[in-house]
């Protein structure tokens, strides 16, 4: 794609969703209307950057688990975003040299980012889809250009579900991705949960700035996208709260943040 038809696809009068949440992470790829909607929303509810900051923690604490203690070396990172710190690839290269690692998103503005996401360790390997989570099985076939899919995947869906509306085509989109993955597979979701009237808040303010929608969930639906998986202790929990002492993230971030996580093995 060139780089004229690419800035076509970007449109900077709206709030981004990836923007939003770069900006919210501390990250310099975002405009002035993601930071103004960003700073509104911060003055509705604070918490929404604490839900951010460990959020992104919880990515690397459950890269390092699959990676490290459960020897996996592939990862399917879906809804991928903007690219920070320690992203899936560089943490999981650290644990495992030769970690393969492919991420997907179909948003213009992180295509044009795609680049700092693919470097590599020698070892392994990444790639960037500019594919759709809404064609589960697409993704799978582009997927296995770099990843062997008869070896068990960590599917990484962070922060990524709540833009789709309905609950059942959610969970549907996640059972299709999970059914191309061979057993051994891990599945890892985080998303922000209607747990507080603030949260409640924030997400209604969002949705009003005429970005794409996203829907926070009650906790019970969040765990529900594990059915048929067996849950990695502690289970689904508050992503401050998934094994912190196991890497050195014990007394990070406050407990009662509106974000509820948690990662399934699939028998």
């Amino acid at each position: 794609m060139s780089d004229d038809s690419l800035r076509d696809r970007i449109d900077t009068s709206k709030p981004h969703s990836a923007r939003f949440w770069n900006y919210f992470v501390g990250g310099k790829d975002n405009y002035e209307v993601d930071r103004e909607i960003g700073d509104q929303i911060k003055s509705i509810f604070p918490g929404l950057v604490d839900v951010a900051v460990t959020s992104r923690r919880f990515l690397g604490r459950a890269v390092e688990y699959l990676a490290g203690e459960q020897g996996v070396r592939q990862f399917l990172d879906v809804g991928t975003g903007l690219p920070t710190a320690d992203n899936t690839h560089e943490v999981a290269q650290r644990v495992a040299p030769d970690s393969r690692i492919v991420y997907v998103d179909n948003d213009p503005i992180v295509l044009a980012h795609a680049n700092a996401l693919l470097t590599s360790t020698p070892e392994g390997r990444t790639a960037y889809l500019d594919a759709d989570l809404y064609d589960p099985e697409a993704v799978l076939k582009a997927a296995a250009g770099t990843l062997d899919l008869s070896r068990p995947v960590g599917l990484m869906i962070l922060n990524t579900l709540g833009h789709v509306a309905d609950y059942e085509r959610a969970r549907e989109l996640v059972r299709r991705l999970m059914a191309g993955l061979p057993a051994g597979s891990h599945l890892v979701i985080s998303d922000s949960t209607a747990t507080s009237e603030g949260m409640i808040a924030a997400s209604e303010a969002y949705n009003a700035s005429g970005a794409v929608p996203y829907h926070v969930r009650p906790v019970a639906e969040i765990a529900g996208f594990f059915d048929g998986l067996e849950l990695v202790e502690p289970g689904v929990v508050r992503v401050p709260e998934w094994r912190p002492r196991a890497f050195g993230d014990a007394g990070f971030g406050d407990g009662a943040v509106d974000a509820y996580c948690g990662v399934g093995r699939k028998p």
